[in-house]
């Protein structure tokens, strides 16, 4: 599958390096669903899904940080505000250790969903459990994420 696999993420990223980096996560992300590739008719097919996602996810975050932040973008704003780019850089370093320390499933939902960019069903479909489930865990770690936040910078 991979040969296939890694043509099909090459004509969507149009990057060698890209399309090897999507292809490792497709394989991990099947890793990590073997007990569950039983249930699945089409295992190539849902790796073809899978890749189809993550090249989209891939290209929809790269134009999101090339559109979104023109601070960074733009050369001459690079000596704009230091002290407010110092404070968003902690901000975002505290958020992904805050992450890091939820449990398991509320931890790689809530990547999905944000990161990654998948939607409730995409992320019921691949880990197994029900759109309801999901949208809850996706609930209860945005609750702890935003309340860890506040406790860690009101300090």
């Amino acid at each position: 599958m991979r040969p296939r696999l890694l043509a099909y993420a090459l004509r969507l990223t149009d990057n060698p390096e890209d399309a090897e980096d999507v292809i490792q996560e497709v394989f991990l992300k099947l890793w990590d669903m073997r007990d569950k590739l039983v249930e699945y008719d089409n295992v190539p097919a849902l790796s073809v899904q899978i890749t189809k996602h993550l090249c989209l996810n891939l290209l929809k975050t790269r134009k999101r940080w090339s559109t979104d932040t023109p601070d960074e973008a733009e050369p001459e704003n690079e000596n704009a505000a230091p002290d407010r780019r110092l404070e968003q850089s902690d901000a975002l370093h505290c958020l992904f250790s805050i992450v890091d320390r939820l449990p398991g499933l509320q931890q790689a939902v809530l990547r999905m969903k944000h990161l990654e960019g998948l939607e409730v069903e995409e992320i019921a479909a691949l880990t197994g459990s029900s759109p309801e489930a999901i949208r809850m865990n996706l609930s209860r770690a945005r609750k702890k994420v935003k309340a860890c936040f506040f406790k860690l910078n009101k300090a």
